[in-house]
């Protein structure tokens, strides 16, 4: 059993061209051994993943310190169809506190559109 199930949150830890770490706590669903967070396409994680896909990740608490072992893994943004997919699992894994989320942002200025990421571990 993978040290992620029934977890709430997650640290995604990116990498900044410095390569500089930068941590971030997220929601998450794991499917088929990888691991799956939405987040929006103009986020610095999008930017610094789109420079370089190597990521650790480790389960945590809702401000992001670390709870589990740091595991290696790669990320990749996925499909829009793959994506909807994954918003109903978050969907259902957290339910209202998850729909106000994304309910609240429906009255946002920003032109950021949804992004699935899956996270495949490496370790």
């Amino acid at each position: 059993m993978s040290q992620f199930a029934g977890k709430k949150h997650i640290s995604v830890e990116t990498y900044r061209k410095t390569g500089a770490p930068v941590r971030t706590p997220v929601w998450f669903v794991e499917e088929n051994g990888e691991l799956f967070v939405r987040t929006d396409s103009d986020t610095g994680k999008i930017k610094r993943i789109r420079n370089n896909p190597r990521v650790r990740v480790a389960p945590c608490n809702m401000r992001g310190t670390v709870k589990g072992t740091w595991v290696d893994g790669e990320a990749r943004m996925i499909e829009p169809e793959s994506s909807k997919h994954i918003f109903s699992l978050l969907r259902k894994k957290y339910g209202m506190p998850y729909r106000l989320i994304r309910f609240t942002e429906r009255f946002s200025r920003s032109k950021s559109k949804p992004v699935g990421l899956a996270i495949r571990m490496t370790s």
